[in-house]
């Protein structure tokens, strides 16, 4: 009985190989450079340098990823493009009395990936993400929850365009 079930086993195990294969793939071959312009900042929060940080930050995670080299636009094989369309904070923990402890900074970024060679588009999303801080932390607390929030973001919009195949 051993023997039979030595061939059926090997095939399951070939057959989900061949599956697993398909899933959480890398970057297409075709694709090898990739452009990162400055997004736009419409949040309207008036947040100065953020579209620069978050552009920097982004093109940072890719140059450390490695999956794609880094060019302009003109010599790109594919494009990330996006807008940061909002920047809100809410409340996160109030204590007794009603005083606010803590608030919880969310940044919601547009993001498009295009294949230049192919002519379309990969995808066309939204990505959500925050960073938490202690309202009584003044301008500093602030900036390290969106300093968190980017970093977070960043890396969500990297996995998404390098391993979402």
């Amino acid at each position: 009985m051993k023997p039979a079930l030595t061939p059926i086993l090997l095939a399951a195990l070939a057959w989900g190989g061949c599956i697993y294969s398909f899933k959480g793939g890398s970057v297409p071959p075709h694709l090898k450079t990739l452009s990162i312009p400055l997004f736009d900042d419409q949040s309207g929060q008036g947040e100065p340098g953020l579209r620069e940080t978050f552009t920097n930050k982004l093109i940072d995670v890719f140059r450390q990823d490695n999956s794609l080299q880094l060019t302009d636009r003109t010599h790109a094989d594919a494009v990330l493009e996006g807008i940061i369309q909002s920047i809100s904070s809410t409340p996160l923990v109030v204590t007794t009395g009603e005083t606010l402890a803590k608030q919880r900074l969310t940044i919601t970024v547009k993001v498009t990936y295009q294949d230049m060679k192919m002519k379309k588009t990969i995808f066309d999303k939204q990505f959500s993400d925050y960073g938490d801080y202690d309202a009584s932390g003044g301008a500093s607390q602030r900036q390290t929850a969106i300093s968190t929030a980017l970093d977070k973001l960043t890396q969500e919009i990297l996995n998404d365009t390098v391993s979402g195949w």
